[in-house]
């Protein structure tokens, strides 16, 4: 049954009553996957800040060049080692009327500490926020950490009042399928304004007419609708028919057909984003396997096996028609801590894998479900399963909608799996406190949900967070990097190149992150 969630209230009539609007201009967004939720703390997805992102904002701003600019603050400051003062600015409303002010930072940042928040890798440092003023807040850290400003461009900002009166003050428990208010609603102080929610279909949002940033121009986008299609070859027949205006995730085989096209045009550019794989490491035993008693994926060599058995260059080429670049880093050049060296993927050995496996116990290797979400990589999952198969490792591929196989990684319910990883601090520690670190340690591992552990790399990356001096932290980041990958603790496999395909019309920058604000659009 079609499931349609509306903005009853108040909140969009309030808004747009009074309001002389501009010459609509819309805008159908078209991509595989929808938000898991409207919870702006609940889940740390990209498919979901693609939605939430246009409804909230944050402190401090990315911009399409990358570089940090103001927000909802106006200016911020290190004043002591541990903390950070902001300025906010003044005037600022949320979409149902009420003021922005120093409270509801302070409620914010309290709320991404929560249990039940997804959101606590970037605010893996932080302590608590205090209110200075009206329009002055502190946020106050554990350690001296130099990259609060890019860790707060991703914390969405929340109205306290609207917050608590809807009995949704602690993020969505998604892991526990809880519902909530703020998982359906919207209120935010962005530039956009939830009008209508079909999950998994369709989003309709509308511009903020009193948005502090102004009013659109004559070709500013004024109705975003999001579009979820998660069918390629449906997706596209959508741009070809003029039923949507731009596709987000193009297939990779049908770039060169809408190169050609005159009535349309396609931006290619790398992503801050990696493709890898992980591995169940913490259970005796695998949820889904056919090794009963033991873990393979416990042993080095077993991990090391798989490594050298995917040929990512062949996937490159053959599957996604050259755009990926090849890789053993956990992270893209574009990222602070980046090495070459650790880039370079270790060469295609199957007879190799084979012996690793006859040595760990697997002489006729095993059978184990990898998981994948559908509409993001399912050729290249399908390619590593026939690839593992030349080794003995039986590949049951269970490829599920994005709202499924997020809440099966929250549920620990994998036994292995890929995903893709952006960096949007575009610092290591990112993905170092996300993915790497023990999952028992407070604040730390929130998408480890493979269990990979390892103390000195714990250790190591609380050095890294607490340290200043560049060189030093560079170093740092270096070393738990080559401990990582000397135990293959996950598989790296390629940084995504990303073809965004639209109407000759529309005017958008591709950014390494991915990311398509629709108060920079631009359709002619």
């Amino acid at each position: 049954m079609r499931r349609v969630w509306r903005v009853a209230g108040l909140s969009v009539a309030i808004l747009l009553a009074g309001t002389a609007a501009p010459e609509a201009k819309q805008f159908r967004f078209a991509t595989t996957s929808d938000a898991v939720t409207l919870d702006p703390h609940a889940n740390n997805a990209f498919t979901t800040y693609l939605i939430t992102g246009q409804i909230y904002e944050s402190l401090i701003h990315r911009n399409d060049a990358l570089k940090l600019e103001p927000a909802l603050a106006l200016r911020w400051e290190q004043i002591e080692p541990r903390r950070w003062r902001f300025w906010l600015r003044e005037g600022v409303t949320f979409h149902n009327g009420n003021a922005f002010d120093a409270d509801d930072v302070v409620f914010t940042i309290a709320r991404t500490l929560a249990p039940t928040s997804n959101f606590t890798i970037y605010v893996d440092t932080v302590s608590h926020a205090e209110r200075v003023s009206s329009h002055v807040v502190d946020i106050v850290t554990r350690v001296p950490d130099a990259v609060i400003p890019d860790k707060l461009t991703r914390i969405l900002l929340m109205d306290r009042e609207w917050t608590e009166a809807n009995r949704s003050a602690q993020p969505q428990n998604l892991r526990d399928r809880e519902e909530s208010f703020a998982a359906r609603n919207a209120n935010g102080t962005g530039p956009f304004v939830l009008r209508s929610r079909e999950p998994d279909q369709r989003t309709v949002l509308v511009r903020n007419p009193r948005w502090w940033g102004g009013p659109p121009g004559p070709n500013d986008v004024t109705e975003w609708q999001h579009v979820v299609i998660a069918s390629d070859a449906t997706r596209i027949a959508a741009l070809l028919s003029g039923e949507v205006d731009f596709v987000h995730t193009v297939p990779a085989q049908d770039v060169a057909r809408l190169q050609r096209d005159p009535r349309l045009k396609v931006l290619i550019g790398q992503e801050n984003r990696t493709m890898w794989l992980a591995m169940d490491q913490a259970r005796d035993e695998l949820l889904y396997s056919n090794v009963k008693g033991r873990n393979p994926f416990k042993d080095v060599r077993v991990r090391e096996a798989i490594a050298i058995a995917i040929d990512v260059e062949a996937i490159r080429s053959r599957v996604l028609r050259g755009h990926a670049v090849p890789t053993a880093s956990m992270w893209t050049q574009f990222v602070t801590g980046y090495d070459e060296a650790f880039a370079r993927r270790p060469p295609v050995d199957r007879d190799r894998a084979r012996r690793l496996l006859a040595e760990a116990g697997y002489p006729q290797g095993f059978e184990v479900t990898l998981d994948c979400p559908v509409g993001a990589y399912d050729e290249v999952c399908q390619a590593i399963a026939g690839m593992l198969a030349q080794v003995g490792i039986q590949i049951r591929l269970n490829t599920v909608p994005s709202a499924v196989f997020f809440r099966k990684l929250q549920q620990e319910d994998m036994s292995f799996y890929g995903l893709t990883w952006g960096v949007p601090t575009f610092d290591a520690l990112y993905t170092f406190r996300g993915i790497m670190m023990t999952r028992a340690l407070a604040g730390g591992g929130s998408w480890n949900w493979g269990g990979y552990s390892n103390p000195r790399v714990d250790a190591l990356i609380r050095e890294v967070e607490a340290e200043t001096a560049p060189a030093r932290r560079i170093a740092l980041i270096h070393e738990a990097q080559r401990i990582h990958n000397a135990e293959y603790g996950h598989i790296p496999l390629y940084h995504l190149m990303i073809p965004f395909a639209m109407k000759a019309n529309v005017m958008v920058t591709h950014r390494a992150d991915n990311l398509v604000f629709g108060r920079t659009v631009k359709v002619e």
